[in-house]
């Protein structure tokens, strides 16, 4: 066998070699992921050191004061307010008296409707009594306020902790399941406690909000940014 005939072979194989790993590289599928879109990740507005007081439905309702405000926009539903770094606001009556005060470690307005409180939640009503809470839930359209977890009321006259707490949006009328403290038994009026056991426990906080509303929500509202 002559030198021409034992090389034919190894470029034979050469050319096969090269054909398939062109052919494999022109298969290969480039994995990508899907597009982000801005909106998921990047506030729509982000404002720093805001003093600002807050239209509802064309009346001035709520005075607000933050370290930095986010709002995050979306095509489908109502913009988002963030407020990772705190919250205090003052909600304004029909002749423009503060009668509530609101103060938490971290605030979220869901679609223009539900607050969502968290940290240290502190709430102030028009009688003086505070009230101590690490997750707050205030739905403006049904005007309540609820939560799944600890909560303590504290007043010139007793202090009372329990849990299951809901209540007007004026903090006036409210109920508190599993309670504790000292109080005189006369000295009930404008609240009630339960006392039995209802089996949630704190854990729920986190969970979707669930209450049951005494009265239908009125038409949706539009918050608009007045100063």
């Amino acid at each position: 066998m002559d030198y021409y005939s034992r090389r034919v072979p190894l470029y034979i194989f050469s050319l096969f070699t090269v054909l398939t790993s062109a052919l494999s590289c022109s298969e290969a599928v480039e994995h990508t992921a899907e597009a982000i879109n801005a909106q998921d990740s990047l506030p729509f507005m982000h404002s720093v050191g805001v003093s600002t007081l807050i239209s509802d439905s064309g009346i001035i309702r709520y005075h607000l004061v933050a370290e930095e405000w986010d709002i995050y926009s979306s095509d489908n539903r109502q913009p988002t307010w963030k407020f990772y770094k705190g919250l205090l606001m003052t909600r304004l009556d029909d002749k423009f008296h503060v009668d509530l005060h609101v103060q938490a470690d971290t605030a979220f307005l869901h679609e223009q409707r539900l607050w969502e409180l968290r940290g240290r939640v502190k709430v102030r009503n028009i009688q003086g009594t505070v009230f101590l809470t690490e997750q707050l839930w205030w739905d403006l359209d049904r005007h309540e306020m609820w939560n799944h977890t600890d909560m303590t009321i504290i007043s010139p006259e007793r202090t009372l902790r329990g849990t299951e707490f809901r209540s007007n949006e004026q903090m006036t009328r409210y109920s508190v399941a599993n309670s504790v403290g000292d109080f005189p038994v006369s000295d009930t009026e404008g609240e009630t406690t339960d006392n039995a056991t209802n089996g949630t426990s704190a854990d729920s906080a986190s969970a979707a909000p669930v209450f049951t509303p005494m009265e239908p929500a009125p038409e949706k509202r539009q918050f608009v940014k007045t100063k």
